[in-house]
């Protein structure tokens, strides 16, 4: 695997567009960001007010620049809004794997479709660009909704991560793994759960 850091990513779809996060994003971010302060109870960084949102994005550049996380910024085309982020992390080029994460949305864009779309096109490019053996998940154990969403694209349950994330609360969470294996892709997104993604439009490098 060789995914570039420095490379300019956008995903998209007739659903979705997923390209590289940015510094001005803050402007377009902000009312999904902050429309509800429990959007992110799940999440060890807060993002419910301006300045939280402008230290995550300015995070999330820095991670780029050291090659530690790659952000995507999630445009709805179908709402013509913009609905948040979600990224690949842990990225190990040598062991030809990534995890896909950090992903939220404001509430109007949940259980729309988005965030199906919007892993399809991260899977596909994952496994079919980079070439990733690979792919991993991880949520907080109490957020059921994201674990049921990792299961049910395909998602294999690993196990549990006991006292692994530290909150911002102070709260030690357990966090459970999920991952996805280059062979079982193209039984996956043949699935129900995947059978009605528009084709791509494109996937830029």
């Amino acid at each position: 695997m060789n995914f570039l850091f420095e490379n300019d990513i956008q995903l998209e779809n007739d659903f979705a567009l997923l390209r590289p996060l940015m510094e001005n994003d803050l402007i377009n971010l902000f009312a999904a960001a902050t429309a509800d302060t429990d959007l992110l109870q799940y999440s060890p960084s807060p993002i419910y007010n301006k300045e939280l949102l402008e230290k995550y994005i300015g995070k999330a550049l820095e991670n780029r620049l050291s090659k530690n996380r790659y952000t995507f910024c999630v445009f709805d085309k179908i709402r013509n809004k913009y609905a948040g982020c979600t990224s690949y992390l842990n990225i190990s080029n040598a062991d030809d794997r990534l995890e896909i994460g950090g992903t939220w949305y404001a509430k109007e864009f949940q259980k729309t479709g988005l965030n199906r779309n919007c892993k399809f096109l991260l899977l596909e490019y994952a496994f079919e660009i980079l070439g990733a053996e690979r792919i991993e998940f991880k949520t907080d154990e109490r957020n059921i909704a994201s674990r049921t969403a990792i299961e049910k694209i395909g998602g294999k349950f690993e196990g549990i991560l006991r006292n692994h994330t530290l909150m911002s609360d102070g709260f030690r969470r357990n966090t459970v793994s999920y991952s996805m294996l280059k062979d079982e892709w193209e039984k996956i997104k043949k699935d129900e759960v995947f059978n009605s993604i528009p084709k791509k439009k494109n996937i830029c490098k």
